[in-house]
This record gives C-alpha cells, sequence and structure tokens, in this order.
C-alpha cells in the first residue's frame, strides 16, 4: 500500500467531521506509543513550554542519576539513550526553545560528570555533536534571545 502525501492528507482531514477526526486521532493512539505521547504533548502541555521544559529536564536528570559508571561503555550507550529520549521531546515540540534548552541541560549534566568520563573521545565527540546541534538551533532564535543562550554555551566551552 501506497501512503498518501501529506497534502492529500490534509485535504481529506479538511473534508473530515468532527466526530470523524476525534475517532481517527485515538485509533492513531492506540497503535504506537510515540503518537500516544505525542497527543499527550499536543493536547496538555503544548500551552506551557516552561513547564514541559522542567519535566523533560526531570526526567533527563533521573536518567543521568542512574547512569552505571563502572565502564565508559556503559556510560556511552546510556548518554545516546538520554539524547535519544531528549531528541524525542523535542520533536513534538517542534520549538527552537525547547531544544536549546534540553541540549543545554544536557551538556551541562554531561559536563558535571567529571573530568575523567569527560576525556573519552566518544564522549567529547557527543558533546561536540551537542554544541554544534545548539549553535545552529540558536542562529534562528530572535537575536535577543540569540545573546542569551550564546551566553550559556560560552560558560558550556569554558
Amino acid at each position: 500500500m501506497k501512503a498518501a502525501t501529506i497534502n492529500e492528507l490534509k485535504q481529506e482531514l479538511l473534508n473530515a467531521s468532527s466526530a470523524r477526526l476525534t475517532e481517527l486521532c485515538l485509533r492513531l493512539a492506540r497503535f504506537k506509543k510515540e503518537n500516544k505521547e505525542l497527543l499527550t504533548y499536543l493536547l496538555f502541555e503544548a500551552h506551557d513550554t516552561d513547564a514541559y521544559i522542567t519535566s523533560v529536564k526531570e526526567e533527563m536528570a533521573l536518567q543521568f542519576d542512574a547512569i552505571n559508571r563502572s565502564n565508559v561503555y556503559f556510560v556511552k550507550k546510556t548518554l545516546r539513550k538520554i539524547l535519544r529520549i531528549a531528541n524525542k521531546f523535542i520533536r513534538y515540540s517542534a520549538s527552537a526553545i525547547v531544544e536549546t534548552e534540553l541540549l543545554i541541560f544536557f551538556c551541562l549534566k554531561l559536563k558535571a560528570m567529571g573530568d575523567s568520563i569527560n576525556k573519552t573521545p566518544v564522549i567529547l565527540n557527543i558533546f561536540q555533536n551537542q554544541l554544534k546541534k545548539i549553535n545552529k538551533s540558536i542562529s534562528a532564535m530572535h537575536e535577543d534571545l540569540q545573546y542569551d543562550y550564546q551566553r550559556e554555551v560560552r560558560a558550556l566551552t569554558v
């Protein structure tokens, strides 16, 4: 089966009734956890970005506390898991501010882990790639916000 284009889907959804849209949304939410999470974000959390950022940061902090530091392999694997979850939440919001806030938080927590772990090339590469993503999202913001976030990024790299 070939999937319809976004434009075709949009036209069909515009012509559907309210009850039919509700039915379609609920059916989508039943089939995949990510669909349900996205629908939850859109319905309950999209209006309060600060609370959303705070809740995601709390979840990330819990995962940082649970990192197994006995081996660099486990640290790297857990960091990638945390990034995967953070990127999922960033995708839900589709906001440069949310992306910047969460990635800066990730980098701060990574930097706070200590020098012994941060001297590993793989972990340094993860850190550097996140800094690149932060700078890219900052460049899409308003000038005043850019200045504030660039100060935070400079503090990370010092």
